[in-house]
């Protein structure tokens, strides 16, 4: 009978350790598709000095704007995380205004730099994409495991909270205004 209770006990031990190790897994995930967020962010912001170079001459009606881009990159630099993410969103607004901003130089669209800078950045945005759809596909492995009998009862006694995802706001959501855009 001992046998039986000491067995059942280590059970259920090794059953609650499993748990909590994959909480854990999960929630290092999420750090992880964070950091990876983060890099590709970087290498965004690594581009911009290069392409803002290269369009300066051809844009100097356009200075607040490549301004403003240049501010929203040092800040993004400076912070990390959910702030980032924050500034990330009002720098990819702003982005998008350059390159339809860019269209009114037929020079600056014939310049090679220039193209090999916006390949570049396309490729960037691509790979952003990919791990915002990274990020929230671990977001959601983990809080799903928060919120799932068994797994919810230890995430409650270790006090692990939810994950936001990565959403885009209403007005994000919107359809582009180009006019609007090329009104600065």
């Amino acid at each position: 009978m001992a046998l039986w209770l000491i067995g059942g006990l280590a059970l259920c031990v090794l059953f609650i350790v499993t748990l909590f190790n994959t909480l854990i897994a999960t929630k290092n995930g999420v750090d992880n598709a964070a950091a990876g967020v983060d890099a590709i962010l970087k290498k965004r912001y690594d581009l911009i000095p290069n392409l803002i170079a290269a369009v300066e001459a051809y844009m100097r009606h356009e200075r607040s704007l490549l301004e403003g881009l240049t501010q929203l990159r040092t800040q993004a630099l400076a912070t990390t995380g959910e702030e980032r993410r924050k500034l990330d969103k009002e720098f990819t607004k702003q982005l998008g205004g350059l390159f339809v901003a860019a269209e009114n130089y037929p020079d600056l669209k014939a310049n090679q730099n220039f193209l090999q800078l916006q390949a570049a950045l396309n490729e960037v945005e691509e790979q952003i994409s990919a791990a915002r759809r990274a990020f929230n596909a671990a977001v959601t492995d983990y809080n799903n495991s928060l919120e799932m009998f068994p797994s919810s009862v230890i995430a409650r006694r270790m006090k692990f909270q939810r994950k936001a995802l990565f959403e885009i706001t209403p007005l994000e959501r919107k359809s582009i205004e180009v006019a609007q855009l090329l009104d600065r």
